[in-house]
């Protein structure tokens, strides 16, 4: 397809396109002559998912080159790249090492209590590389701090849920034929059903109050 269908067919105007071929974001097309290149469902793809980290995710563009290139870095294992990826997306806020009080070691300590209790052998091994096990930290240690008795058994089974989500996740993943379009499919399933799964959490707190408690 030329440009402009490609543009047509994605929602995103041509003056965007070509930023995004400006900015390395979106891979140039297959060169037919000097003027005029072809473009296949992979840039149509390539597009959703930038899209989705810029306008949904609200991810700078500099971040999004840098998921982008995990997500094209075939020299990586499915884990190591899906991961990769992942973990350069922005995270919440993270602890600081140096400046690790008692409330954040104990939050650190329940935390690293969790995935033993779980067998979650590979988040154990990651540790304090991962973003997102700094992240859970501070977020336990928040709660502490404002007097919630958060601990490994009461976040149990909020993990097992999770887990169960996250094997619907790859489940999903697992549909797709190409290794670059897992990984495309996992980053943009982490942007765009975070939402979905918040929005139906509310939901279901509105479902389960009114049958507990009625309307009233």
């Amino acid at each position: 397809m030329r440009l402009a269908e490609l543009s047509e067919r994605s929602g995103v105007s041509l003056a965007t396109i070509k930023y995004y071929l400006r900015e390395g974001l979106l891979q140039p097309g297959h060169r037919i002559s000097a003027t005029t290149a072809d473009y296949d469902d992979s840039h149509l793809r390539r597009l959703r998912l930038v899209r989705a980290m810029i306008q949904v995710g609200k991810v700078p563009v500099a971040t999004v080159r840098e998921v982008l290139r995990h997500v094209d870095d075939d020299s990586l294992g499915r884990t190591i790249r899906l991961g990769a990826a992942l973990w350069a997306l922005p995270q919440d806020p993270e602890t600081d090492d140096e400046d690790e009080d008692e409330v954040t070691a104990a939050a650190r300590g329940e935390v690293d209590r969790l995935l033993e209790m779980l067998g979650w052998s590979t988040a154990r091994e990651l540790g304090a590389l991962s973003p997102v096990h700094r992240s859970l930290v501070v977020a336990v240690a928040t709660l502490m701090r404002l007097g919630y008795a958060w601990d490994a058994e009461l976040m149990a089974p909020y993990a097992e849920l999770m887990h169960q989500a996250a094997m619907r996740d790859l489940d999903f993943v697992e549909t797709h034929p190409s290794e670059a379009e897992k990984v495309e499919t996992a980053v943009a399933a982490t942007i765009l059903f975070e939402p979905v799964l918040k929005a139906l959490r509310r939901l279901a707190q509105e479902e389960e109050s009114a049958r507990r408690y009625g309307l009233a």
